[in-house]
């Protein structure tokens, strides 16, 4: 079986989009890349040939791995930069002659079929093409009949361009071995996809390609030339690298496939294939071929049930390359669409593959292909998209190609769909407060949201949160302040409560500096904190803060409640839209999404988690990790329940910061670590593990022994941590115009209204010098040092 989520924690780029283009160029593993970047790193430093010089052992291990996956020698195979590289050094080492017969089957590649039209017409070679059978192969008696005419080679797709047909290679094989013809095979599309043994296939040639579905990098491919075919077959231009000058008038070619290679090659390139090879090896290419095949299947079935789609692969059609077309939208229309939405695929036009889809009477089709990365929850996002009944049939194309996947180039000018005043960049609790600030002060508001309201993605998600007043440095006493007012007068705005005030204990062994206080916070010792909240044992090693302010947050009223009056107060929120780049222009900047550009006087990024994503600068200071809670029950609930248990924290040894909210608005008891592992945000959130369970669960024993129930919930969420726990909160320093909210490290959302006001009065031109220890420079600067 193939672990879906584990190919994705090690895909940077899988949990971007809905990457169905395999066929097209799969997204390399975090290997490949790092194989990559560390040979160019090496270059950099000592230079090429002593690079070169050091990777030798490596480099000539790419090939034993590249002859492991074909079922050949690795004396056959050349590394060349292309599956057409291959092809065309292939064919020029056929020294092809007038009259010389070529069969080929209709499921020929574009470039190929070019190539051939061109020896045709320049060295009079004679093209046949073969028929295909009543299931779209092609037509193996045709074949055998076409042979017992002479022929000089036979060249087939096994998988082509244009569709997911699977052509009978091994069954041409015998023909082409019984005819005494060479046999060239076009494995580009098959080659990781689907278990290929040259052996088996019998064929004199193969080529193919890194970038497909071997998820090499581009530049990269294979050409497999058979012992007995290199007794015949001379380079068309030799090369230093595959041949010996020895003599005035004469050289000598390597006994090797290496004999088609050129000297001069990227090495960074094929140390990247081999590390795709071996992970392909690794992972096993029967694993991966039923992998691919069965959502190949499983997608073919899900189209057929959608009104106005048509699956326009042949019977004989299987793996991981479906194609289809939507009634009464061109292909490019349909491609288009689908990547605003986030899901990549690909428009194969007839052009492509005239000897196919013009044989078929076909413009173009849409061509969406699978890979280990993606599971169903892919196929799912492309059938719901394609079942909108406002979505692909009635979406127009847009008059210019649209370079949404692409930053803006800051020299050239922009081209934008729509302006606004201010882009507010994501709708967690900081995005939504500023949203609905800056619109309640009749500013023009898009708000952008990549996920639904409600998802439980980021760090804004769950029932309850902490709100104190005790911190640990004076200088956050005023917006400590702040926040509570911003609280009070968005209660009153909703005309609901949202804080429910409790007191809070924060606890820490003897020997251990407080490190927090606040107005009006006491210190008491492990008895009298006993006594204030009798569900709370610390123990004698312990003493803890008093905080009579603090309390619990009702966090998930508070972010429904601002999304409501964000959109009666104007702000245009549109979810499901993913931020792709931000770039200043003039003095405003362009946010280009997945949905086209929006130019804007401010941009406002409160993007959590993904905020370095967006803003690279702050990647360098910025670190995004998973935090996991629990729910527990207990015999005694009032125990755990204010007054008897309010918001709390304990520093424990050699464990860390162990924080709780008491039992809330129905919620059981809720802990967790204030700390936790690197998360990935390019891969779904793995379900919390029994591991990360018990360790929580034996602090909860030890501390509160009224929650001596079962775990009854768990779940994740994303913090963003920064140096010292802190802020950063105003305008960019080089970019004034593109204003942020990041990092925030877990103790963001009690400050989420005053942050939106904040905000809200920077883009608008209010003075707040009391924010002054929070702007974005004084986190960045040490990043710069």
């Amino acid at each position: 079986m193939i672990d879906v989520a584990d190919h994705r924690a090690h895909t940077p780029g899988a949990g971007l989009s809905h990457h169905l283009n395999a066929a097209g160029a799969a997204l390399l593993s975090s290997g490949v890349l790092s194989t990559v970047r560390q040979h160019l790193e090496v270059e950099s430093r000592i230079g090429g040939y002593e690079a070169d010089a050091l990777a030798r052992g490596r480099i000539d291990a790419v090939y034993d791995s590249a002859a492991r996956l074909l079922g050949a020698e690795a004396t056959d195979i050349a590394l060349v930069n292309s599956a057409t590289d291959g092809w065309h050094r292939a064919l020029a080492a056929l020294r092809l002659q007038r009259g010389d017969r070529v069969l080929v089957s209709r499921s020929s590649y574009v470039s190929s079929a070019l190539h051939l039209l061109e020896l045709r017409d320049s060295v009079g070679i004679e093209i046949e093409i073969v028929p295909n059978d009543a299931a779209g192969r092609i037509d193996l008696d045709a074949l055998a009949e076409a042979l017992r005419t002479p022929a000089r080679l036979v060249t087939v797709a096994h998988v082509p361009t244009s569709s997911g047909l699977v052509e009978p290679v091994t069954e041409v094989g015998t023909l082409c071995r019984a005819a005494g013809v060479t046999y060239l095979l076009d494995a580009t599309q098959s080659v990781g996809q689907l278990p290929v043994d040259v052996a088996t296939i019998g064929c004199d040639i193969l080529v193919t390609t890194g970038r497909k579905f071997l998820r090499g990098p581009r530049g990269t491919g294979l050409l497999y030339v058979s012992p007995a075919a290199r007794e015949t077959l001379r380079p068309g231009a030799p090369d230093v690298r595959g041949a010996a000058w020895n003599a005035d008038d004469s050289y000598a070619l390597k006994d090797s496939a290496v004999r088609f290679e050129t000297w001069e090659a990227s090495h960074a390139l094929e140390l990247g294939l081999g590390t795709a090879l071996d992970e392909a090896l690794a992972t096993g290419i029967d694993a991966i071929a039923r992998h691919i095949d069965g959502l190949g299947s499983l997608l073919r079935t899900k189209l057929a049930e959608v009104d106005g789609v048509t699956v326009l692969d042949p019977p004989a059609a299987g793996g991981g390359i479906v194609t289809f077309g939507v009634d009464g939208r061109s292909a490019l229309e349909v491609k288009e669409h689908l990547r605003r939405r986030g899901i990549r695929v690909v428009a194969v036009p007839a052009a492509h593959a005239q000897w196919d889809l013009g044989d078929r009477g076909i413009d173009a089709v849409v061509r969406a292909s699978m890979h280990v990365y993606n599971g169903q929850d892919d196929l799912d996002a492309l059938v719901e998209v394609l079942q909108e009944p406002e979505g692909v049939v009635r979406v127009p194309l847009p008059a210019t190609p649209s370079l949404a996947d692409l930053a803006p180039r800051r020299s050239a000018p922009v081209e934008t769909a729509e302006s606004t005043d201010v882009v507010v960049v994501g709708a967690g609790i900081h995005g939504n407060s500023t949203a609905w600030q800056l619109a309640r002060r009749g500013v023009r508001v898009i708000q952008l949201e990549q996920f639904s309201e409600g998802h439980v993605e980021g760090s804004s998600h769950g029932r309850a949160r902490m709100i104190r007043r005790a911190y640990p440095n004076p200088i956050w006493y005023p917006f400590v302040d702040r926040a509570y007012r911003a609280w009070a007068e968005l209660e009153e705005e909703i005309a609901r409560p949202l804080i429910t005030t409790t007191g809070g204990l924060y606890a820490r062994a003897l020997d251990a500096e407080s490190g927090l206080d606040g107005p009006d916070c006491v210190m008491v010792d492990h008895v009298e904190a006993a006594r204030r909240f009798p569900g709370l044992e610390l123990g004698a090693g312990f003493r803890a803060l008093y905080d009579p302010a603090a309390g619990v947050v009702d966090a998930a009223a508070a972010m429904a409640q601002l999304t409501a009056i964000g959109r009666r107060a104007g702000v245009d929120r549109r979810e499901g839209v993913r931020v792709l780049g931000i770039d200043a222009d003039g003095d405003g900047a362009v946010v280009t999404t997945t949905a086209g550009r929006i130019r804007a006087a401010r941009v406002v990024v409160c993007a959590g988690p993904w905020i370095s994503e967006l803003l690279p600068q702050f990647a360098p200071v910025l670190d995004v990790v998973r935090i996991v809670n629990i729910h527990v029950a207990g015999s005694r609930p009032e125990m755990l329940a204010p007054p008897n248990l309010g918001p709390f924290s304990i520093e424990v040894p050699e464990v860390g910061l162990m924080y709780g909210i008491p039992s809330y608005g129905g919620d059981t008891l809720k802990v967790g670590l204030d700390h936790g592992p690197a998360d990935d945000l390019t891969v779904a959130r793995k379900p919390v593990s029994q591991s990360e369970i018990d360790i929580l669960h034996d602090l909860v024993r030890r501390f509160l022994p009224a929650a001596d129930g079962a775990v009854v919930d768990s779940l994740s969420c994303r913090y963003t941590m920064a140096p010292n726990n802190r802020f950063a909160l105003g305008p960019l320093p080089e970019t004034p115009q593109i204003l942020v909210a990041a990092a925030c490290s877990g103790h963001g959302f009690k400050f989420g209204p005053a942050v939106g006001e904040a905000l809200a009065d920077l883009v608008t031109g209010v003075e707040r010098p009391d924010l002054d220890f929070l702007e974005p420079d004084r986190m960045l600067a040490p990043a710069r040092v």
